[in-house]
């Protein structure tokens, strides 16, 4: 692995971003234009936010299914304000065979071989789950029906950024079925609910809660509920969703159950998503110049044990200690990974382990067994600690849980000290071009503000927050009209 100097994050944060996700091995950008390949180490990030999503939605009461990577063209017509939404991202199957060229060089679409019926890859599944929902939906009985997919879909992005904006896309999309309006806004905002525990309890990165402006909503939905977090550049990043539809969908493909009455009635909708976007946000929140800072809850190695020895006889020691220190730790549940490679020298794997965010490095060699101290190495603070080995087993899964609750502290305080209110339009676009982060400030409610405030600062309404209360009658900071609308403003990803 090359390990070279990191970009600055003050002087370009953009090369600092990328040169990370290549230097720690997690990601690299694929030959495949706006594609990437997830290498082991960065797929092992992945695979731990799965399993701990994947828990939480069972325990919520949803089950795991599977529908085609391809949509036929024709599903995307019923749903009018949905293909809007998605009508220029579609990558379009329109052909099924290749041939050999006629000049003999290469292969080439075989023109014979036309579908009838073009086929979208998949964008997001609502259209072809509810065709599957009306053969499966015929009563108040088959209701509610939880359902979950782990998938990938490919939107055709024109600028992208790996793990923020790419055009294959890994990803979970919740869609569930409801006999009422009320259970189905509930769902969609238990679902935000879980996102928001999954963000700040396992990602140590604190949130904001709030519904999406009809301008920013997605398409198809009735309301759109959103978890926006701030990036140490002071910019906004939508960590995920969870859509009311409304009855939107049951229509588009005539989903009717038989209620007890035995009256026939549409069904209420929800999705809800998120992506490997989440890696993006734990990057942006937490790493610094010297690399990765991971959460020991979601990073793959949690402890890393740098064996340091002069000779054979020093390194069967020491070895056999830190073996028996790994198996020791790892009957305690926590990933422990004894780095015995005597190609590389310590300070080098002390760099490798700091680029790649490993939490907690033990450092042993045979005057620490003599002594019964080993050096532990925090990469959240970079604080250094000498602990008597018997009292590992005891400090260790405490110093963890330390390292996950000062990671939280840290985003949180950043996030408090960058969210500003502010009263005018001048001090709205000085707070913007000076300090950056969140603004709070009144909105009118009216499109047109909205799109006049994002052309001439390219600052968006990234929700309007649950957090915020207030019946107060202010004045809308762009137009002076009189507002009750309080919402947060941000430039963003």
């Amino acid at each position: 692995m090359s390990k070279g100097r990191l970009p600055k994050r003050e002087e370009n944060y953009s090369e600092w971003y990328n040169e990370l996700i290549k230097q720690s091995n997690i990601a690299e950008i694929s030959p495949v234009r706006g594609c990437m390949i997830l290498k082991p180490y960065g797929y092992a990030i992945w695979e731990k936010m799965k399993s701990v999503l994947d828990k939480m939605f069972k325990e919520t009461g949803h089950e795991n299914a599977y529908f085609p990577l391809f949509i036929p063209k024709s599903y995307f017509s019923k749903e009018a304000s949905h293909i809007e939404g998605f009508a220029k991202e579609c990558a379009i199957v329109t052909h099924y065979r290749l041939r050999n060229s006629i000049n003999g060089k290469g292969v080439e679409v075989d023109p014979e071989s036309k579908l009838e019926e073009e086929l979208i890859v998949r964008p997001t599944s609502e259209t072809i789950i509810w065709d599957s929902y009306r053969r499966w939906i015929q009563s108040y009985r088959d209701l509610p029906l939880l359902i979950n997919q782990w998938a990938n879909v490919v939107r055709w992005e024109m600028r992208t950024r790996m793990f923020l904006r790419t055009t294959e896309i890994l990803w979970q999309e919740g869609h569930t079925a409801h006999a009422t309006k009320e259970e189905a806004i509930e769902e969609a905002e238990k679902m935000l609910d879980v996102y928001a525990s999954f963000i700040e309890d396992y990602m140590a990165v604190s949130v904001i809660k709030g519904i999406k402006t009809e301008n920013e909503k997605f398409a198809g939905a009735e309301t759109t509920y959103t978890i926006e977090t701030l990036t140490q550049d002071k910019r906004a990043l939508q960590a995920c969703t969870s859509h009311f539809l409304g009855t939107n969908f049951a229509k588009a493909f005539d989903v009717k159950f038989a209620n007890k009455e035995g009256e026939l009635e549409y069904v209420w909708g929800t999705s809800w998503g998120s992506t490997t976007r989440f890696i993006g946000s734990l990057i942006m929140a937490h790493s610094d110049d010297k690399g990765l800072v991971l959460p020991p809850k979601l990073a793959p190695i949690e402890v890393v044990i740098v064996p340091i020895f002069s000779n054979e006889e020093e390194k069967n020691i020491v070895f056999n200690k830190a073996n028996q220190i790994k198996s020791e730790l790892e009957a305690k549940n926590i990933s422990v990974k004894f780095d015995d490679r005597d190609n590389y020298r310590p300070g080098w794997k002390f760099t490798e382990y700091e680029l790649k965010g490993v939490p907690l490095r033990i450092t042993i060699g045979p005057r620490d067994i003599k002594n019964n101290i080993i050096e532990l190495f925090r990469r959240d603070d970079s604080s250094k600690e000498s602990i008597a080995i018997e009292k590992l087993n005891d400090v260790i899964p405490k110093i963890l849980d330390e390292i996950q609750k000062n990671l939280l502290e840290k985003a949180s305080k950043f996030k408090k000290e960058n969210t500003r209110e502010v009263k005018s339009y001048d001090e709205f676009k000085k707070t913007l071009k000076e300090k950056r982060g969140f603004i709070i400030a009144y909105w009118d409610g009216t499109k047109e503000t909205e799109l006049k405030i994002k052309e001439e600062t390219k600052a968006t309404i990234r929700c309007i927050p649950e957090s915020i209360v207030d019946n107060k009658l202010g004045k809308c900071v762009y137009s002076g009209r009189p507002s009750k609308t309080k919402v947060l403003f941000a430039e963003a990803y």
